[in-house]
């Protein structure tokens, strides 16, 4: 599949393939990438299109000054009116959560600017968070008067553990990319003009390790976090007789780079 030149723009989600490193944009610069409900569905399909174009890592970032400043408050009066639409709406951020925590290939958040709300657990769901001193976050949930989902509280929990998540969501407050560093949410803080390369760098070097390995460690970590590790034994026990188990093997003998095939 082609490189660079492989980009597909559909309802504001943008993603591009740069070898085996995936991307996936927010554009909703506007509104510091305020999603709509029609991103928010889109973003479980694309995904799954990065990795069937042979994305081993994904680059999750907003085009522009932000990552996310969450969902587009703006629409709610229409797709947020009553119980029912409430419902459905929120449906489609679970999805999308889902969608990012459970993706085959490991995702890093590149964060600048807002990472708010709806934003903040999609970075969450991420693997790896790296941010600009500068970002802001924040899960403003109680200045609207809305419960946050289940699912997308494990996933800031896990990130930032039960205290700090109640800090952050009892208070609405705004906290620094220091903070969430020193909280364990971020694993590193990166200057302005170096946040994308040092993004891409980390990228690439994931990217060229084992691929059948890195599902297997995904997975294990999940079943960590939730217990339920059948199928991170599954995908353990299949690295055991991979042709990629038999290069790594071999390289290691040879004195040389592995090349991984994911199979």
């Amino acid at each position: 599949m082609t490189n660079k030149s492989q980009v597909i723009d559909v309802s504001d989600v943008i993603i591009n393939l740069d070898g085996t490193t995936g991307t996936l944009e927010f554009h909703n610069p506007g509104k510091h990438n305020a999603l709509p409900q029609s991103l928010w569905e889109c973003i479980p399909r694309r995904l799954d299109e990065l990795v069937d174009l042979g994305a081993r890592t994904i680059l999750v970032s907003g085009r522009g000054a932000s990552f996310c400043a969450g969902a587009d408050i703006s629409e709610f009066e229409t797709v947020r009116k009553n119980a029912e639409t409430a419902r459905l709406y929120e449906k489609t951020n679970e999805d999308a959560f889902t969608a990012l925590r459970n993706v085959a290939v490991p995702t890093i958040a590149v964060i600048k600017g807002y990472c708010l709300g709806g934003g903040f657990g999609l970075a969450a769901a991420c693997d790896l968070r790296l941010a600009e001193p500068d970002a802001s976050f924040s899960v403003p949930a109680a200045r609207l008067g809305l419960a946050y989902p289940v699912e997308a509280m494990a996933d800031i929990v896990n990130a930032v553990g039960a205290q700090n998540a109640k800090q952050m969501l009892f208070t609405a407050e705004r906290f620094t990319a220091q903070t969430l560093h020193d909280w364990g949410f971020l694993s590193e803080i990166v200057d302005n003009d170096e946040l994308s390369n040092r993004a891409e760098i980390l990228a690439k070097s994931i990217a060229g390790l084992a691929p059948l390995t890195h599902r297997a460690t995904k997975a294990a970590i999940q079943a960590v976090l939730t217990g339920e590790s059948a199928t991170a034994h599954t995908l353990g026990q299949a690295t055991f007789t991979s042709a990629d188990y038999e290069e790594g093997r071999t390289a290691f003998r040879q004195k040389r780079k592995p090349v991984f095939k994911g199979r």
